[in-house]
């Protein structure tokens, strides 16, 4: 592209949130000269993880639009009516979608909007001072992955939406490298279930929302008495998620504009105390399982399978050529013990993908807070020098500055239309001024012949 009309935004990796961008970019009135980069060939989301009869922990209100446009076309509401499955969905009265369906309906979407290009990946991002644009260089990849031809786009303005990565914990990392020893993230399940299922003996570790869906369907194929699976976590208890109503207002936009406001010590100290409200057990799920394990003590006996909280791997290694042995510490015991199994299931997470191989040209642009982290303001812009005349928007890599709203799909819409409302310069999606009952933070109000005092808080870093 002539970099003399360059795009009005380049958008680095197609995930639910840069769809969501793309989706409501598309109905931007006057239009947004927009294109969106993914290295894969197709729309696809955590198709290792897409179990039989899982749903989302989110409702389908929680789309790519509806948030902040409910007369988008691009709704799921509008998919259901694209499929003649409005009123069956209707019937079935179901707040929560399986996770399969959200999958479809992103595919659906993908499969429409021109601004999508799958089959590039994005090598390099530069800013071109002289004519005050991001040089975006890409790969274009043939069905297999392979290198076809070289490319280069300009661009305004950049969003990046590279996702997570997988979290594999040190001690199995080796292992986990090693084809011949299954073992595997919980992103990969469901590409090696049926070797799995061939195990004699596995270990299930992680206790989040994937560990247990993965141990529940594990258990429901393992013969009575003889099931021998272990299912260990780090974590004090098998928790459940924490989904009161006030609870639920942590991942509402008023939260997120008080943690953000909060100094830089604070967010960091506040984000691993608050893992319940996004790394625990639905409720539901969590019946399920006792359900089953009660369901094999009906004729006497006790299943064949340890659930113990409180455990971490200290090392781990091959015991003959397809054992895996895991030496193990209770944490709050001070006790270790062995555990030797035939497959691992690492439920173990994901981290932000990290930004610097992608942005390293612009390295000396970025500004960093004291943990070396990106400085990201209250738009989800990254902070860069002044002379840098384009924005860089981050989605879903600003847990550190914006809370453990981040992730969650209910946040999509939202985020999306506040970056698009500050890209354009006007309002295309008004949003709520109040979002929440909870009031996060006090209210400074001044007495009657006192000046006002200094504020409660002083944002660090912004």
């Amino acid at each position: 592209m002539d970099p003399h009309h360059p795009h009005d935004l380049v958008g680095i990796g197609i995930g639910p949130f840069n769809l969501s961008l793309a989706a409501l970019a598309d109905g931007v009135p006057g239009g947004l000269d927009a294109a969106f980069y993914e290295q894969r060939p197709t729309f696809c989301w955590h198709p290792g993880q897409l179990i039989e009869g899982t749903t989302l922990q989110v409702p389908f209100l929680a789309d790519l639009v509806t948030l902040a446009d409910p007369t988008s076309p691009w709704s799921f509401l509008n998919y259901l009516r694209s499929r003649d499955r409005l009123y069956p969905f209707y019937f079935a009265e179901r707040f929560h979608t399986h996770r399969a369906e959200y999958d479809a309906y992103c595919r659906w979407v993908s499969g429409h909007l021109p601004t999508l290009h799958f089959g590039h990946q994005v090598d390099a991002v530069r800013w071109n001072a002289e004519r005050d644009v991001f040089e975006v260089d890409y790969t274009q990849l043939d069905q297999t992955g392979e290198a076809e031809a070289l490319g280069r786009t300009h661009t305004r303005h950049l969003v990046l939406g590279v996702g997570t990565e997988p979290y594999i914990p040190d001690p199995l990392r080796p292992l986990a490298e090693q084809p011949a020893v299954p073992v595997i993230h919980s992103a990969d399940y469901l590409h090696h279930r049926e070797r799995l299922l061939a195990a004699e003996h596995i270990t299930v570790i992680g206790s989040g929302q994937s560990g247990a869906e993965i141990f529940l369907d594990l258990l429901r194929t393992r013969p009575t008495g003889a099931e021998k699976i272990h299912w260990l976590t780090r974590t004090e208890a098998f928790a459940p998620m924490e989904y009161s109503k006030l609870g639920l207002e942590h991942f509402t936009p008023d939260y997120t504009r008080y943690f953000h406001a909060l100094p830089e010590h604070v967010r960091s100290d506040l984000v691993p105390r608050q893992w319940q409200l996004h790394k625990g057990i639905d409720t539901d799920t969590i019946a399920a399982i006792h359900d089953e394990l009660y369901r094999r003590t009906l004729h006497g006996g006790w299943p064949d399978a340890v659930l113990t909280p409180g455990v971490r791997v200290r090392t781990a290694g091959r015991l003959a050529t397809t054992k895996v042995e895991l030496h193990l510490e209770h944490i709050q015991q001070g006790t270790r013990d062995r555990l030797t199994t035939d497959a691992v299931i690492l439920a173990t997470g994901y981290r932000e993908r990290p930004l610097d191989r992608i942005l390293a040209g612009l390295d000396p642009y970025m500004r960093r807070d004291s943990h070396d982290r990106p400085r990201i303001d209250a738009h989800y812009r990254l902070v860069l020098d002044p002379s840098v005349t384009g924005s860089i928007y981050v989605q879903n890599a600003e847990t550190h500055t914006h809370g453990v709203g981040a992730p969650d799909l209910g946040l999509a819409a939202w985020r999306s239309a506040t970056i698009l409302n500050h890209l354009t310069g006007k309002e295309p999606y008004p949003l709520p001024r109040r979002t929440a009952f909870t009031t996060f933070g006090l209210e400074r109000h001044e007495a009657p012949g006192i000046p006002s005092q200094t504020p409660l808080h002083t944002p660090r870093n912004r």
